[in-house]
């Protein structure tokens, strides 16, 4: 009696210890698989070469066993040779930087075996890329496009239902995120806006025209120049005097065909606003401009 008492609670024990092992680690395969990663890390693009072993519980070896190998989205079929060796390739893998699963499982006449390892494609992860590739699997696209009330009576995908959507949300929240700008980017709109609003203050305030390019007081001034300079001087102010006459021209011009006054404003003021760079290549040629009359005389 004590014998079989001693066998009663070892064999309690036994059952409680196996309790605690997780299904994955307690299920014993008909075949196992001795993987080889060729390569542990890759970067986007290059391709991923799986190669192993497989073999039964006595370590015997069978040809034309099927590999079915899995990374990500991307799968690929392989077979084993004689010695129960075999090769499998996803070529060009366009993973986003991150560790992924490489799930392998081999079968053969109903004999299954499962094992599986880690790669790492290099880079810097991007949160919003790898949603988008979570999202735009089969089976992604399967539970974002069903309702939740098709899978009442399966908790699997109810539960998948909701992890999917929950992806979704998280995407939703990065884009609407990343569209906004930055607190540097809001304050030097801001200025810009000030600065714009100030000028447009300043022209309607003080009216600037084209000016008065004739009468006395302009001979006068054009007559008590330096006599180097004013040749140029008298091409800088028909050069104000003209973009001034454009811009009112082309001002006009929007008015005439339905635009709005801002509109016109707006065409007006970028006109007039003569950027540095502008007037140094104009002064430039004028300036060769003059060399070469001078040359000629």
């Amino acid at each position: 009696m004590y014998k079989d008492r001693t066998i009663i609670i070892g064999l309690f024990t036994f059952l409680m210890l196996f309790s605690f092992v997780q299904t994955s680690e307690a299920t014993l395969w008909d075949f196992i698989i001795d993987l080889d990663m060729q390569k542990g890390s890759i970067y986007p693009g290059e391709s991923v070469i799986v190669t192993g072993k497989v073999v039964d519980q006595a370590y015997k070896t069978h040809r034309g066993v099927e590999v079915f190998i899995r990374i990500g989205s991307e799968t690929t079929k392989a077979f084993t040779d004689p010695d129960g060796i075999f090769r499998g390739e996803i070529k060009d893998f366009e993973g986003v930087p991150g560790t992924y699963t490489v799930n392998v499982v081999a079968s053969w006449y109903g004999m299954t075996g499962m094992q599986n390892a880690e790669i790492q494609v290099k880079g810097e992860p991007s949160p919003i890329t790898a949603l988008q590739k979570k999202l735009a699997t089969d089976e992604a696209i399967k539970y974002l496009s069903s309702n939740e009330s098709d899978f009442e009576k399966n908790p699997i995908g109810q539960t998948l239902f909701k992890y999917y959507h929950g992806l979704l949300n998280e995407l939703l929240i990065e884009q609407r995120d990343a569209g906004k700008p930055s607190a540097d980017q809001i304050f030097l709109e801001q200025q810009r806006l000030i600065s714009e609003n100030l000028r447009n203050q300043a022209i309607d305030e003080f009216g600037p025209g084209a000016g008065v390019f004739d009468g006395y007081k302009y001979n006068d001034y054009i007559n008590n120049l330096n006599p180097e300079i004013k040749d140029l001087v008298q091409d800088q102010l028909n050069y104000t005097k003209n973009a001034f006459e454009e811009a009112q021209n082309i001002r006009d011009e929007i008015i005439a065909n339905g635009g709005t006054y801002e509109e016109a404003r707006k065409a007006y003021l970028d006109r007039i606003s003569m950027p540095k760079e502008l007037l140094e290549k104009f002064n430039e040629e004028q300036l060769e401009r003059m060399k070469e009359n001078t040359k000629n005389q």
